[in-house]
């Protein structure tokens, strides 16, 4: 792994918010660039949209590297125009949000 990789992994690492509920862990991090944010599982995405959230919801993970491994399963309509989509690994993700190239 480059050493940029390995540097951008550590800081978002960090930066997740683990909340355990229930059967699963609701992951959270939150752009330090733009204000959107990648949730796992729990977030409603209609009405994230409804309210002009930047947001996406990703599959359900057990661990912080799998929330990162995980796709997107919605992204509102604010960050679609970021250039967030359906399907695409949440790491990708966060590299979009942080406009880390």
């Amino acid at each position: 792994m480059r050493e940029s990789e390995q540097k951008f992994l550590e800081e978002v690492i960090g930066r997740i918010l683990v909340i355990n509920l229930g059967n699963l862990p609701l992951f959270i991090y939150k752009s330090s660039k733009t204000p959107g944010y990648i949730a796992s599982y729990y977030i409603d995405i209609q009405n994230a949209d409804k309210i002009g959230d930047i947001a996406a919801v990703s599959h359900p993970a057990r661990t912080k590297e799998e929330f990162l491994k995980s796709k997107l399963m919605n992204v509102t309509s604010w960050a679609e125009k970021l250039g967030l989509k359906s399907g695409m690994q949440v790491k990708r993700a966060i590299k979009i949000l942080e406009q880390y190239k």
